[in-house]
């Protein structure tokens, strides 16, 4: 009982004095503890948690374990104490054999420091193996003639606890003839030996029955015994000699299997079965018999099993030498074991992340490396290192444990996952190595914006589209990940002619598609332009804009549309109408008149072109491709009816084209009278289309029409009268034959009648239609033709002798510019331009006898003003109808027959001015003699 209290007394000291230099190692991050062997599962070794300062509630979230170096796990930690316990029964012999003091390593690491404490837990050794010899019994044979105090050695106990549990003590008992002696060994081991302490007799006695007991230093002690039978035997005067009291020898531990380390020699100097020497292991460990082979003939001790110097780096074996006298002798064999470099360095990954974010700061741990390499000296010294190209490098932690930090910041859109391979090296020659792969793998964070595919969109689009169409697509993308790659458009803020954007197109958020919402017009909106935003999903969100510009093409929409001749006010649906003067002798290429269109497209569907579909006589007429201006194309011959009727039609060269049609009415016409004939059936004749009046109506026009016709026949009748007169008077008076204008003179033209509502003026005729003379009044310069001439003005009869006053310059007004002129193609004549006549006269003559005769009709309640019974000449040239109404003919005024033009041209006009004064003078001077 007082033992067991003592036993237990100095196991808790010595638990008290661990605890003491745990407290005082903590500091230096290295924790170390003492336990003895064979503690149950589960014991004490020591409170972690305390020594290192870690709170209890906060030990499992900060992910404290145990490190695991590859090997049994010998210590766990208790989650809720904080203790270090055992993680089975330790048994030191087993862990530790031959070796003084009996080291287990272990580490403790703190996964959210990424901190790592080394531990050092001592075992103790117990007394838990009592001495035993490796052979229970054991037979000497000793001469009966060895003298007293000779000496044998005995086989020595072996005892696998240290220290003082080991074997202290020998005791022999059994008979007299011998006593023990217990040699020290240079390594302090005890070597018993048997001593004859008196002479021996076989005669006497045969055989000696003696008891080894050896004894180690426990408490309780414990014992071990062996048996040993002395046998006598007759003299035998020389035992076996080895060469050396000791063989040392090193050998490398890669030395191949079967090889022969050393060879011991005995000699004995006996003959015969007493020279005849056996050798056999005297003292050996369990392991080194299993290693080591001793061949009993030769001496040779050869290998049977790999060596390790890792395990065991020397062996010590006694050899024994017996020769047929069974006399022996004893030597000591040392085989020193030498590294080589067999052990690659190896890696265990305590800890490691999977996941990093690519904003982590510089230095972050990744992960947390133990490398260990079993071999010592320069073949244990490891290298470690990490390929340059990567963002990571190493740092040394304690001890043997590395960290992977990361070497600088990450970039996910560049590398998404890295394979970290850490390489281990060792010193040796040649260098053995291993490697260990980290994967890691890099979160997203948002740091890109979403770029467009282009830096500027465009896109065409027809007008008239359908609303809804698809216009284009823009596409961005955004090199982050996930949510932050998530691209969503939309518009931004703007108006197209005063109303919102979004009401003209709008984007699909996800997709990028641009859709038109409404039907664009070309003639309206031309192009839009805009701006997409592209955003991306993170927090906060990055985005970017795009430029769109959409350019509104035309399409063939619209038709011509006919400026020229006006629309006809009373046939609804019939087009377009109009009334043109042409004379009968008009030469071929005469210009009767212009149509003038346009169209509100652009480019090649506002190109018009003119065509004639349809006319009374086919042939008599033709018109400008481009230019809308109806010629003649023959002489007009008397079987062709008066009055022609043209269809002309105005087609664009759009797809397919649209066009517009023109309808011309052109009256042939000799004279006056005929043409005002003509005029009066054609009003005739769109009477009947008219809606039913009153009866009363009807009279008043029909004795409104009537009474006008026989003024102008009055009128008419004088004239004829007065040039008759007129021409006999020339003719009597010497200045040459009289001779008569024919009717064909008088016809009217196209561009008479703006030119005779333009001016007023005074005609001087004589037989020689080249010595007319033209006058015009000043006081008519104006813009708005009259319906009549002034009252106080009244146009000159034919034949009066008046002076003629000077002739005054041309009305600037006369000739419109070119941008005022209608149509596209403006005045120019291009190929249907004709030769015109110079006959000034001619033309003057016609001039003033139209005229004549428009006044004296518009006197007799003006049949030719706008009634409802003619053709709209006082609507087309009535008192508001000015110059601007009016397409310009006045160039194309001309007298068939004759090659004069009238122009406003300063220089013609003051030309001939110049030449018709001089030939009125003569003529006055002739008159005022008679």
């Amino acid at each position: 009982m007082w033992a067991a209290g003592r036993r237990w007394g100095r196991q808790e000291q010595a638990l008290l004095w661990g605890a003491l230099v745990a407290a005082w190692e903590v500091a230096w991050g290295q924790l170390r503890y003492s336990i003895p062997e064979e503690m149950p599962k589960g014991s004490f070794v020591g409170d972690v948690a305390k020594d290192l300062g870690l709170q209890l509630p906060a030990l499992s979230d900060s992910g404290v374990r145990i490190l695991d170096k590859g090997r049994t796990p010998y210590f766990a930690l208790h989650g809720k104490t904080g203790h270090l316990v055992t993680a089975e029964r330790i048994d030191r012999e087993q862990l530790c054999e031959n070796v003084h003091r009996c080291m287990l390593r272990s580490g403790v690491i703190v996964e959210d420091e990424m901190k790592v404490y080394g531990i050092e837990v001592e075992i103790t050794d117990t007394n838990d193996n009592a001495p035993s010899f490796r052979e229970a019994e054991t037979e000497l044979r000793i001469s009966e003639t060895t003298a007293p105090r000779s000496r044998f050695p005995l086989v020595k106990a072996h005892d696998s606890d240290s220290g003082t549990n080991s074997v202290q003590s020998y005791e022999l008992s059994g008979d007299e003839h011998f006593s023990l002696a217990v040699q020290t060994g240079p390594g302090g081991d005890q070597r018993p030996e048997l001593v004859l302490a008196k002479a021996l007799d076989r005669e006497e006695a045969a055989f000696h029955e003696l008891v080894l007991r050896a004894s180690d230093g426990g408490e309780p002690a414990r014992t071990g015994t062996a048996r040993i039978r002395v046998a006598v035997l007759d003299a035998n005067d020389n035992a076996p000699v080895f060469s050396q009291a000791e063989y040392t020898v090193r050998v490398p531990e890669d030395v191949p299997v079967g090889s022969t380390l050393v060879t011991v020699t005995a000699t004995d100097p006996d003959e015969g079965l007493n020279g005849y020497v056996i050798y056999s292991f005297h003292t050996i460990s369990v392991r080194a018999s299993q290693i080591f082979h001793l061949n009993s003939e030769t001496g040779e001790i050869s290998l049977k099993d790999n060596l390790d110097f890792e395990e065991l780096s020397s062996h010590e074996l006694e050899v024994q030498a017996r020769d047929g006298g069974d006399l022996s002798d004893t030597t000591k064999v040392v085989i020193s074991v030498t590294d080589v470099n067999d052990n690659a360095p190896h890696i265990l990954t305590q800890s490691a992340l999977n996941e990093i974010s690519e904003g982590a700061p510089s230095g972050t741990v990744v992960a947390l490396l133990y490398v260990q390499d079993r071999d010592s000296g320069p073949n244990g010294e490891v290298r470690c290192n990490i390929a340059e190209n990567l963002p990571f490098r190493l740092e040394k932690s304690f001890d043997d444990y590395y960290r992977v930090v990361t070497a600088e910041e990450l970039d996910r859109e560049q590398v998404s996952e890295y394979n970290v391979t850490v390489r281990a090296a060792d010193g040796g020659s040649p260098a053995l190595w291993s490697s260990a792969v980290l994967w890691l793998r890099v979160l997203d964070v948002n740091d890109n914006a979403p770029v467009f595919a282009e830096t500027r969109y465009s896109a065409r689009v027809p007008e008239n589209n359908a609303a809804g169409a698809l216009v284009l697509r823009v596409r961005a993308w955004d090199a982050d990940w996930g949510q932050n790659a998530r691209v969503r458009y939309r518009l931004g803020e703007g108006r197209v002619r005063g109303a919102p954007l979004s009401s003209y197109v709008s984007v699909e958020a996800e997709t990028g598609a641009l859709y038109a919402l409404r039907s664009f017009d070309y003639e309206e909106v031309r192009e839009v332009g805009l701006w997409v935003r592209a955003e991306d999903g993170g927090a906060p969100a990055l985005s970017s804009n795009v430029s769109v510009r959409l350019v509104i093409v035309d399409e063939n929409d619209n038709a011509p549309q006919v400026l020229y001749p006006p629309a006809a006010p009373l046939a609804a649906g019939a087009g377009w109408a109009g009334v043109e003067l042409a004379p009968r002798s008009a030469e071929p290429g005469a210009l009767v008149a212009k149509v003038v269109a346009v169209d509100a497209d652009a480019g090649q569907n506002a190109w018009l072109s003119y065509e004639l579909a349809k006319a009374t006589e086919p042939g008599l007429f033709r018109v400008g491709l481009h230019s809308g201006e109806v010629r003649t194309a023959r002489f007009p011959l008397a079987r062709d009816a008066a009055r022609q009727s043209l269809v002309v039609v105005v087609k664009d060269h759009g797809r397919p084209a649209l066009s517009a049609t023109a309808t011309l009415t052109v009256v042939l016409a000799e004279s006056v009278a005929e043409l005002l004939a003509e005029l009066g059936s054609a009003a005739s004749a769109a009477a009947p289309g008219e809606p039913a009046g009153s009866l009363t109506r009807w009279l008043v026009l029909a004795v409104a029409a009537v009474s006008c016709l026989f003024l102008a026949f009055l009128l008419l009748l004088l004239a004829l009268r007065l040039r008759r007169w007129r021409r006999s008077q020339l003719l009597a008076a010497g200045s040459g034959a009289l001779r008569g204008v024919p009717a064909s003179h008088f016809v009217g033209i196209d561009g008479v009648r703006a030119f005779l509502h333009s001016y007023l003026h005074e005609v001087s005729l004589t037989a020689d239609s080249r010595k007319s003379q033209l006058h015009f009044s000043g006081a008519s310069c104006c813009d708005t033709l009259p319906a009549r001439p002034p009252p106080d003005e009244p146009a000159p009869l034919l034949g009066e002798d008046t002076a003629a006053p000077p002739q005054a310059q041309p009305n600037t007004d006369w000739r419109f510019s070119q941008t005022q002129r209608p149509g596209t193609s403006g005045s120019q004549n291009g190929e249907e331009g004709g030769a015109w006549p110079n006959n000034q006269f001619d033309t003057e003559m016609l001039q003033a006898m139209i005229l004549a005769s428009a006044n004296e009709a518009a006197d007799a309640n003006s049949t030719l003003g706008g009634g409802t019974g003619t053709m709209g000449l006082s609507a087309r040239y009535g008192p508001q109808f000015t110059l601007q109404h009016v397409p310009d003919y006045r160039q194309n005024v001309y007298i068939p027959g004759s090659t004069a033009t009238l122009t406003n041209a300063a220089g013609k006009r003051d030309a001939k001015s110049a030449a018709s004064s001089g030939g009125n003078k003569k003529k006055s001077g002739k008159k005022e003699k008679k």
